[in-house]
């Protein structure tokens, strides 16, 4: 039965990402993480974070919801693993994340130096360095650099109201090419995926995520409602307001 329900759940999740259930419909309250534990995918900024100057987005499950979408469009998703930030350009990976690796990669169509989980070019990850001062290319530099192109494309507004819509992924269109214009094309006559199934694929992440979000809320909230237990003496304990 255990494997009956294991692979009910793996179907159900595939059907999801490929548009064919409504949100509503394919996910379940009780239903176990899709994401990886311990992985990016998943990782929110503490409730009480604030912006600073080495990492000045703060990453919420609507950020973070979008930032998958973003791996899943380009093709470095993996599974939600981290392993995707050090996807090149044709599929390989970087032999390590300390920069930007620079290297033009030759396909049968295309030829293309983008690298990491949000397939930066060189010259846009050179801006992002300038922008806001991130170091190195590994996985929080990714994070922070994706983030701030999509609020150069003033679209980060749009990505807070919590809402994968035509009108957001045309704003981010012209900075990742496997997303759709309103026409449904791709800006620059590559390969594009559908928008039902960025819908679909955002809406499964941001569901989960706001749920890890209020486990962890809840689980503070308690830690802080506990009473603090005396180490003193027995006098100093009986004596304590």
């Amino acid at each position: 039965m255990a494997l009956q329900v294991t692979i009910g759940r793996i179907s159900l999740v595939a059907t999801v990402f490929s548009g064919l259930l409504p949100i509503n419909l394919a996910i379940q309250p009780a239903q176990a993480s899709i994401l990886p534990p311990a992985s990016r995918a998943q990782l929110l900024s503490p409730p009480d974070a604030a912006p600073s100057r080495a990492l000045p987005y703060i990453i919420t499950p609507e950020r973070r919801a979008m930032l998958n979408t973003i791996r899943f469009a380009e093709g470095t998703w993996r599974g939600g693993l981290d392993v995707g930030y050090r996807v090149m350009f044709g599929g390989g990976l970087m032999p390590n994340m300390n920069r930007h690796p620079d290297r033009v990669i030759y396909s049968s169509r295309y030829a293309s130096a983008a690298a990491g989980a949000y397939q930066f070019m060189p010259f846009t990850w050179n801006l992002v360095q300038r922008s806001i001062g991130v170091v190195g290319f590994g996985p929080a530099a990714q994070d922070q650099g994706a983030l701030f192109l999509i609020e150069r494309r003033k679209a980060l507004p749009l990505t807070d109201a919590g809402s994968l819509t035509p009108i957001l992924t045309a704003k981010l269109a012209p900075e990742w090419a496997s997303f759709p214009t309103l026409a449904g094309r791709s800006y620059y006559g590559q390969p594009v995926k559908k928008y039902a199934r960025l819908k679909s694929f955002y809406n499964v992440n941001l569901l989960e995520l706001r749920r890890l979000r209020d486990e962890k809320r809840a689980a503070l909230a308690n830690l802080k409602a506990e009473p603090e237990v005396c180490t003193g003496s027995r006098i100093e304990c009986a004596t304590q307001l």
